[in-house]
């Protein structure tokens, strides 16, 4: 079998580290992705290609997290200037802004894109009705100890959230009270619902550990070559990449814990690490301002990725494109 170089395709635009990435579903007009930069702007991507869309503009400090709805049509983001903001993906214009007492650092919407939750250094959650933005939260939890660096939604009914205080910890938003809890001996990193929402995935230390979201029973662990800052689980659940202090990207069999790639394309740290809706390919996000997009299988031809002939690819596999 033919084995082809993966070559990754480069969208510029930032002028700080990207430190977190989100994709919206498939849509009529393809899939989007939105980044999340510490230069307070984010952008917004054509998802097969990485082609600049529009940029996100109203911030006054480094933006920590970012979310788009299924349709790509709403976008939200957290940042330093103690806010997170509600965005109309279409026309970039601010619906909503919520304030905050600290650093906002994680947003996310419910799976019907009804609801979004803040996550902040004031240590709670926050629960915002979009039909009634104005209102302000809905729901407060006082969740951790210690500074919240990703929550999500888990079957509406509950959030998950991880922290510097070492733990990952599930909420019941009737009651507010936490329901389960997983202690770490290093920080988690990063924390990922599957697409289908039966999977959770958090970064730990040089492991990589996967989690049933009904049970949180602990499934599998991986353990990486490297401090492991981010990792995403593909569609098809067959593989994962994760990336962190080596500067390198890796994919790994998911049912086995086999490394099958490392590449190296970033010139720093990477950040953050997604799969796209369709399984296609992968964005990773960089302390070296950069967003890079991989193919799941390097040499099939898709988005910028293209063949010179039926017969024969550009330069060991494609020659590498920035995207525009």
């Amino acid at each position: 079998m033919t084995s082809f170089k993966q070559v990754p395709l480069t969208c510029g635009g930032h002028t700080r580290p990207v430190v977190h990435l989100d994709f919206s579903d498939v849509t009529k007009d393809g899939y989007f992705l939105i980044s999340a930069c510490k230069d307070g702007k984010p952008m917004l991507r054509q998802g097969e290609t990485g082609d600049w869309i529009g940029t996100f503009e109203g911030h006054k400090g480094a933006v920590w997290g970012v979310a788009l709805t299924q349709n790509g049509n709403l976008a939200a983001s957290g940042a330093a200037d103690f806010s997170a903001k509600l965005w109309d993906a279409r026309f970039g214009e601010v619906l909503q802004t919520f304030d905050h007492e600290h650093i906002v650092k994680s947003v996310n919407f419910n799976a019907e894109d009804t609801l979004l939750l803040t996550a902040s250094n004031e240590k709670l959650i926050r629960v915002y009705d979009l039909n009634k933005p104005e209102v302000g939260a809905l729901e407060k939890i006082s969740a951790h100890t210690s500074s919240i660096r990703h929550a999500v939604f888990l079957h509406n009914s509950r959030i998950v959230s991880v922290s510097d205080d070492l733990t990952l910890r599930v909420w019941d938003r009737n009651s507010g009270q936490e329901v389960q809890k997983v202690e770490f001996s290093s920080t988690p990193n990063s924390l990922e619902l599957s697409r289908d929402g039966a999977v959770l995935t958090v970064t730990h230390g040089t492991n990589v550990s996967f989690y049933s979201s009904d049970t949180m029973r602990l499934m599998r662990e991986v353990a990486v070559p490297t401090r492991c800052y981010s990792a995403s689980l593909a569609p098809s659940r067959a593989t994962f990449v994760c990336g962190g202090e080596d500067l390198k990207v890796y994919k790994f069999d998911y049912n086995t814990g086999t490394e099958l790639e490392s590449n190296k394309g970033h010139f720093g740290p990477v950040h953050c690490v997604r799969w796209s809706p369709d399984g296609e390919l992968y964005a990773t996000g960089s302390e070296d301002g950069t967003v890079r997009l991989w193919q799941a299988v390097p040499g099939r031809v898709y988005g910028l990725w293209k063949r010179s002939s039926d017969a024969a690819p550009i330069a060991n596999g494609f020659k590498e494109v920035a995207a525009n």
